[in-house]
């Protein structure tokens, strides 16, 4: 969507913080032995609670309240009785719709103790993502945020997943422009317009380029596994610069 007035950027702001304060809950209750069905309860009463919506659940029946993957898995992960372990890397995609607007982020966990590559994969993962958004404003080519965080994979020797895309959001859980990529691609020909909302969420590894859905209709994992990690925010573009909508504070 594009974002028409001060009333609708308020809203969106409502539905990206409740987001973003589910996410930071959720991560703050990850332990070795909680179940990802348990984390998710967690996550369905936070946003219940104020009044919102499960936007997977609303928009594609998804059996869950959230997306929880637990690695090799790295997206669309299904809520179930699996125990957290240390050392374990997690997923964790919260999205929800409240008064008609919808917001979407989402971060990795990793559970200690991991490995010293398993923490930068992390910490680059997050630098990537602001990396993308540094690069948003309008009149400025939709693919350029992908162009900088794939100059930044490669400086860093990181591969990203090519298959999962960042997409428009607000009115909707995915609207236009649909799939906006988070790596370099030199057919994208759309730009960005003042007050466009969408998100970004590169999926940065150790190795993978590709997911493939592993059988249950909607978990996502690399063929070979490779660890992976995704960061995903909600923005909106302004002649400013970029204003992210899901921020906890």
């Amino acid at each position: 969507m594009t974002i028409g007035s001060e009333e609708e950027l308020e809203k969106l702001r409502a539905a990206g913080r409740l987001v973003a304060r589910t996410l930071k809950i959720m991560g703050e209750a990850l332990e070795p032995g909680i179940t990802t069905r348990e984390l998710d309860q967690i996550g369905r009463r936070v946003l219940e609670t104020e009044g919102a919506k499960s936007a997977p659940e609303l928009t594609y029946n998804f059996p869950g309240a959230t997306c929880i993957s637990v690695g090799p898995d790295v997206a669309h992960g299904i809520p179930d009785d699996r125990q957290v372990k240390a050392g374990d890397l997690i997923n964790i995609d919260v999205s929800a719709e409240l008064d008609g607007f919808f917001g979407d982020t989402g971060a990795s966990f990793a559970v200690p103790p991991v490995t010293k590559r398993v923490e930068r994969l992390c910490r680059d993962g997050r630098r990537a993502l602001w990396t993308g958004i540094r690069a948003v404003r309008p009149g400025v080519g939709l693919g350029e945020p992908g162009r900088q965080i794939e100059a930044f994979a490669r400086r860093n020797g990181y591969s990203l997943v090519q298959n999962l895309a960042s997409h428009g959001v607000g009115a909707s859980l995915h609207e236009d422009p649909t799939e906006i990529p988070t790596w370099h691609e030199p057919r994208e020909r759309r730009r960005i317009t003042e007050g466009l909302v969408f998100t970004l969420e590169p999926f940065l590894s150790l190795g993978a380029d590709w997911v493939e859905e592993i059988g249950d209709g909607w978990t996502l994992r690399p063929p070979g596994g490779e660890p992976t990690v995704q960061y995903e925010h909600t923005l909106v573009a302004t002649r400013n610069g970029p204003v992210v909508m899901t921020l906890a504070d």
